[in-house]
């Protein structure tokens, strides 16, 4: 079985419907063992896990792209596992940290996992032909005994090789400390992927491509204990044309659930999106045809506005519903004569009183209702230019003139209310 990298080989001789199409759209950049894969597609369906550690109640933008994996996964007739890291947020993956990640307790990740579930189920298939199953690595990782786990697994893994990998290389570089806990983490993904493979037949493990050397551990691991064919694929890191990190603004995290960030706030996260992207960001978050995705890029000027709004209505639709990305769109479009973007109240809202806070959080994407009360608190917003001194005040259609009000976050961030 091999583990060489395959990126940027031609993948144009593919046969299997998943292949073809996610290496179109540009989702691949490395995998195990293509040929090998690509003629276990064309065979019978297969199934295959992403790992999702629960650090959060909500997953952000960053997680987009393996998300949209899996539901091409499924598109294509095989099955996906989000795996969610119940056992190892007990740890923290150290890819890509300097610094240790704080330990949560039990209950808190229980809770956040609970949260988690409603993306998956925007996206993904719980029922019917090829389901989707959620996974929890709590129900085998918090049963292992150590003793007995060294003397199965350990053998296997060669600490000089496990030095050399991404997660473990980078921080000894930085002269960062690394944990012992931490360093047990890949020992444990590589479990992960040997446990769902004898629970639920997954043969495949994707991911980001920071994790390409835990994935082929745990590939070389089930090839070594079980003699199983296992295949690892990764996706690209993301970043933005300008180098910024996806999921990643100025205001925290672009998060995914509809009580962290408002479809509107969602909508206008991708209506930003710079020139170069758009084509790009076509192809990986939305399922647009790609000859309507290749008319789309090609656009120039002012023109490429319109294809910004076609990619933020389509992954505010697949997020969110199409009725909130539409009137999200609509929202978007009713910018008054400064070009301020337009925020919709409902009517019922507005009789009932919103909280400021809740207000400025909304309007202005910003991480928290935590976020929103400290600038209140510190005089930056405004309403009509007038200073909102009280961040529970509520706002009500007394607030608005003929139907409308100019809420303000600092002297350059300007939104429009209105009445619906």
């Amino acid at each position: 079985m091999g583990f060489d990298a395959m990126s940027g080989q031609d993948l144009s001789g593919v046969q299997s419907e998943f292949l073809r199409e996610a290496s179109e759209r540009g989702y691949i950049h490395q995998c195990t063992d293509l040929e090998a894969l690509d003629a276990a597609l064309v065979g019978g369906p297969l199934s295959a896990y992403v790992g999702y550690d629960a650090t959060a109640d909500s997953l952000h933008v960053g997680h987009l792209v393996s998300i949209m994996l899996l539901r091409l996964w499924q598109r294509t007739g095989n099955r996906p596992v989000p795996l969610m890291g119940g056992g190892t947020t007990k740890i923290g993956d150290p890819s890509g940290r300097d610094t240790s990640r704080q330990l949560l307790t039990s209950e808190a990740i229980a809770a956040n996992i609970a949260s988690i579930r409603g993306t998956f189920e925007k996206f993904l298939k719980f029922s019917g032909p090829n389901a989707a199953l959620m996974a929890d690595n709590a129900d085998w990782l918090d049963e292992l005994k150590y003793i007995p786990l060294l003397r199965e697994v350990g053998p296997h893994f060669s600490v000089n090789r496990m030095l050399t990998m991404d997660s473990v290389r980078l921080r000894l570089e930085r002269d960062q400390p690394l944990s012992f806990l931490e360093f047990n983490y890949m020992i444990l993904q590589s479990y992960d992927f040997r446990e769902l493979s004898r629970r639920h037949g997954v043969a495949v493990q994707m991911g980001g491509s920071d994790q390409w050397g835990n994935i082929v551990m745990g590939a070389d691991l089930i090839r070594r204990t079980d003699a199983k064919a296992a295949f690892g694929l990764t996706v690209p890191l993301l970043a933005t044309a300008s180098g910024a990190k996806m999921g990643k603004t100025a205001e925290g995290a672009v998060w995914l659930n509809a009580d962290r960030l408002a479809p509107f706030a969602y909508f206008q996260y991708w209506r930003n999106t710079e020139d170069p992207d758009v084509g790009r960001f076509l192809k990986l978050f939305t399922e647009l045809p790609l000859s309507e995705i290749v008319r789309l890029e090609s656009l120039r000027g002012a023109d490429i506005n319109s294809a910004k709004i076609v990619l933020a209505t389509e992954a505010t639709a697949l997020l969110h519903g199409r009725d909130a990305a539409d009137a999200a769109a609509r929202a978007a479009a009713g910018a008054d004569e400064e070009g301020l973007p337009t925020l919709d109240l409902a009517a019922s809202e507005l009789a009932a009183g919103i909280p400021a806070f809740s207000l400025v959080a909304r309007a202005f994407a910003l991480a928290s209702n935590a976020e929103a009360r400290r600038q209140i608190r510190g005089g930056g917003v405004r309403l009509n230019d007038a200073a909102l001194a009280d961040e529970a005040q509520l706002i009500t259609v007394a607030d608005l003139r003929d139907g409308a009000a100019r809420l303000s976050l600092g002297r350059k961030r300007h939104v429009k209310l209105r009445a619906c």
